[in-house]
C-alpha cells in the first residue's frame, strides 16, 4: 500500500509540475489536460481524500485558468456515482460545491451539485436542511442555463417549501416562474447557430416544459388547498387539463374533469367562478360524467336546491374524490358545500322576493329559523344581496347596495340573472 502511494504522489507531482508550466505558458488545452489527468488518477487509484485535496489545490493556484477549473469540476462530477459510500459521495459533493462557489462560469455545475446533495439530504430525512441549500442557488439569474432546467430547479425549491409547510417562501419562489413560458411553442422559438449559443443543454433527466407545467399546477394546488382557495384550485386543474396529453387520454381527463366540477360547486359566487363555470358546461367532455353536468346545471339554474337531497345523491361521489394533490376532499369542504348551496338559494330567494319573513327564508333554505338569519346577513362571506333584518315582525329586505349595483352594472354582470 505504501508503494502504491508512493507511486501515486510522484505521479501527482509530475503532473503538477506539468500543469504549472502549461498555465504560466498560457496553454489552455494543455492545462486542461494536466487537470483532468490528475482528477483520473485519484479515481483510478481510489484515493477520494487525495482526489478532494487536489481538487482544492489546483483551485487555488494562482492564476488558474477558467477553462481548466471547470473541466476539473465537470470531470469529478462524473465520479460522484461512483463513489464508494455515502459519506465519501457528500465529501466529493461538497468540495466541488466550495471550489466552484461564485465562480459564474461554473455556476450551474454549482447548481447541480447542490441539488444533488439536497436530494441526500431529503433521503435522510432532513428536509429543513434540503430546503436551505436549494434556496442558496439563485437559478433565475443564470444566463447560460436551459429554460427547462431552470424552471425544473424552482419547482424542486418550491416542493421543499411545500413539504415544510414553508407556504409564505414556496408562494415567493413559485411567482419566479411566469405561467406563459408554458404556453410557448418550442417550434416557433427562434433557434441560434450553435457557434452562436452560450446556453446549455439541459440534462436527459430534465422533463419537458408541458411535464413541468403539470408539475407546477400540482404544486400550487397544493399551496392554494392549504388555504382553501378553491377557485384558484380550480383554474389550477383546468391548465393540467387543457395539457394535450392529458386531453388525449379519457383515463387522465376525467379524474380532473371531475376534481374541476367540485372545485367549481366549492368556489364563493363572483364573476370569474360564474364564467368559468359556464365554460365548463359548454365543454363536450362533460357528457362523460352526467352526474357531475347534472350537479352543475343546477347551480346555474335559478331554482332553490334542496340541500338534503343533493348530498344523499352525491355524498359517495363525493368521499370517493381521492388522489387530490392539496389533500382529499374532508369534513371542511362537505361544511363549504353546504354553504355554497345556501348562498346559491339566497341569490334565488333575492331574484324573486324583496321583502320575505325570516320564517319563510329558512323554511326555503332548509334550515333552522336561527341559521337562516345567520345564513342572510353574513355580508362579508357571501358578498350579495345586502339584508335589512326587521326583528319586529321577523321579515328581512332582500336587496342590493346602491355601489354594488353600479359596480355589477358598470362589468355589465347581473347577479341577479346568474348564479
Amino acid at each position: 500500500m505504501e508503494g502504491d502511494s508512493t507511486n501515486l504522489d510522484a505521479a501527482i507531482e509530475s503532473l503538477l509540475n506539468v500543469e504549472k508550466q502549461m498555465r504560466l505558458a498560457g496553454d489552455v488545452a494543455a492545462t486542461r489536460k494536466a487537470v483532468i489527468d490528475i482528477v483520473e488518477l485519484c479515481y483510478k487509484a481510489g484515493a477520494w481524500k487525495t482526489l478532494n485535496d487536489q481538487i482544492v489545490l489546483l483551485s487555488k493556484r494562482r492564476g488558474q485558468l477558467k477553462q481548466a477549473i471547470t473541466a476539473m469540476v465537470q470531470k469529478a462530477m462524473e465520479y460522484i456515482d461512483l463513489t464508494p459510500d455515502m459519506d465519501t459521495r457528500i465529501e466529493l459533493i461538497k468540495t466541488l460545491s466550495s471550489v466552484s462557489a461564485g465562480k459564474i462560469y461554473v455556476e450551474i455545475e454549482r447548481a447541480r451539485l447542490i441539488k444533488r446533495l439536497a436530494k441526500i439530504k431529503e433521503e435522510q430525512g432532513k428536509i429543513d436542511e434540503a430546503a436551505d441549500l436549494m434556496q442558496e442557488v439563485a437559478v433565475e439569474t443564470f444566463g447560460s442555463m436551459a429554460k427547462t432546467e431552470k424552471i425544473a430547479f424552482i419547482l424542486e425549491q418550491v416542493r421543499l417549501c411545500l413539504d415544510r409547510q414553508d407556504y409564505v417562501r414556496a408562494q415567493i419562489l413559485s411567482r419566479k416562474i411566469s405561467t406563459r413560458v408554458f404556453d410557448a411553442d418550442p417550434s416557433k422559438e427562434k433557434k441560434k447557430p450553435k457557434g452562436d449559443s452560450i446556453v446549455q443543454d439541459a440534462p436527459a433527466e430534465i422533463p419537458s416544459l408541458l411535464e413541468l407545467k403539470r408539475i407546477y399546477y400540482e404544486l400550487m394546488i397544493r399551496y392554494y388547498s392549504h388555504n382553501n382557495d378553491y377557485l384558484e384550485i380550480c383554474r389550477c386543474y383546468k391548465a393540467i387539463y387543457d395539457i394535450p396529453a392529458i386531453k388525449e387520454d379519457p383515463a387522465k381527463w376525467i379524474p380532473i374533469l371531475r376534481k374541476i366540477c367540485w372545485y367549481l360547486v366549492l368556489a364563493p359566487h363572483d364573476p370569474m367562478q360564474s364564467s368559468l363555470l359556464n365554460a365548463t358546461l359548454e365543454d363536450k367532455n362533460l357528457s362523460e360524467i352526467p352526474n357531475f353536468r347534472l350537479l352543475l346545471k343546477q347551480l346555474v339554474t335559478m331554482e332553490v336546491i334542496q340541500w338534503t337531497s343533493l348530498w344523499d345523491f352525491f355524498k359517495a361521489e363525493f368521499e370517493d374524490e381521492k388522489n387530490l394533490p392539496g389533500g382529499a376532499l374532508g369534513d371542511k369542504a362537505a361544511a363549504d358545500l353546504k354553504l355554497r348551496i345556501i348562498e346559491h338559494n339566497i341569490l334565488v330567494v333575492s331574484k324573486y322576493y324583496s321583502r320575505i319573513t325570516l320564517n319563510r327564508l329558512a323554511d326555503l333554505l332548509c334550515l333552522s329559523l336561527q341559521v337562516g338569519r345567520e345564513a342572510s346577513f353574513r355580508h362579508g362571506e357571501f358578498k350579495i344581496s345586502g339584508c335589512k333584518d326587521r326583528q319586529a315582525n321577523g321579515s328581512c329586505e332582500l336587496r342590493y347596495s346602491s355601489r354594488q349595483q353600479w359596480g355589477t352594472q358598470l362589468l355589465g354582470h347581473k347577479p341577479r340573472e346568474t348564479s
